[in-house]
């Protein structure tokens, strides 16, 4: 549930990265809603070139107790790459310490049953897999239309990031809208600061803010008033700009059990280019 709350709100911001106009920092409401759009586009665009990457995947997950401290820490790394159209995570480490060999081994084999599946996989199931794939996209394209009308966004100012200008834009939920799709009623429920590359209109940093209670089916689920997540992106080889870091501190109350509050931080790296040639090889072979 975690990470489809995370998912949902990455969407959504991805999709409002508003590409700021190179002359001029005054836009009509009008642009933006077109910027939006644009960038939408790109960064579904990044998504796509995504599954032509390898990657390190680090989250640390710590639960806190009613005070704010710290109860437990769990520290996963996974290596994250793209199988027939699926996007895989293969476990290698736990507590940044290398798993046990049984336990590599089932993620081995874990591996290896998807790919027997795949390669047996029909021409149906591939054409209804892609069908599915688009359909998706366009409930996105969508979703970021809904985005243009539901909020009100201020230009705030050009910070620099590793010599790179990037925009400053304030989105705040519009008093009083109304909105139309399902998936959009929790959007007056977030605000939010999105910082965009000058020069790509691509968005390189979301700070999104909680300000009312989110509620997930009846009785499935609520995210409360000041739950935060802080997202950012980097460009990769010129040509693609990918997770860098998240970083998301929740209060969140599952079904009718009791609050609890949760502080995730995740890192990306060691992105590397996809060939149909790679390899998978097991962890032991890898560090020979």
């Amino acid at each position: 549930m975690r990470r489809s709350i995370l998912l949902l709100l990455l969407l959504f911001l991805a999709s409002v990265a508003l590409g700021q106009d190179k002359s001029s920092a005054s836009l009509s409401q009008d642009q933006i809603r077109d910027l939006i759009c644009q960038t939408a586009e790109k960064d579904m665009e990044n998504d796509k070139k995504q599954k032509d990457y390898t990657y390190i995947q680090r989250e640390e997950e710590h639960k806190l107790d009613g005070k704010g401290q710290v109860k437990s820490t769990e520290i996963k790394t996974s290596e994250i790459m793209e199988l027939y159209g699926d996007q895989v995570e293969r476990l290698i480490a736990k507590d940044d310490k290398p798993l046990p060999d049984k336990d590599a081994k089932k993620e081995e084999e874990k591996i290896q049953k998807l790919i027997e599946k795949r390669k047996n996989e029909s021409e149906e199931d591939r054409r209804k897999r892609a069908e599915k794939e688009e359909k998706d996209r366009e409930q996105s394209r969508q979703f970021v239309r809904e985005v243009a009308d539901a909020y009100n966004f201020t230009f705030v100012g050009i910070e620099s990031f590793d010599g790179r200008d990037a925009y400053i834009i304030d989105g705040e939920p519009r008093p009083g809208y109304a909105t139309h799709l399902k998936e959009a009623k929790i959007l007056p429920k977030f605000r939010f600061r999105a910082w965009i590359d000058k020069d790509e209109s691509q968005w390189k940093k979301l700070d999104i803010q909680c300000i009312d209670t989110v509620s997930f089916g009846l009785f499935l689920a609520r995210l409360h008033k000041g739950s935060r997540i802080l997202i950012e992106q980097t460009r990769i080889n010129d040509e693609v700009w990918l997770p860098q870091h998240i970083a998301v501190k929740v209060d969140v109350r599952v079904a009718l059990l009791k609050d609890f509050n949760l502080e995730d931080d995740i890192t990306y790296r060691d992105y590397k280019k996809f060939r149909t040639t790679t390899k998978i090889v097991s962890v032991g072979e890898a560090s020979q």
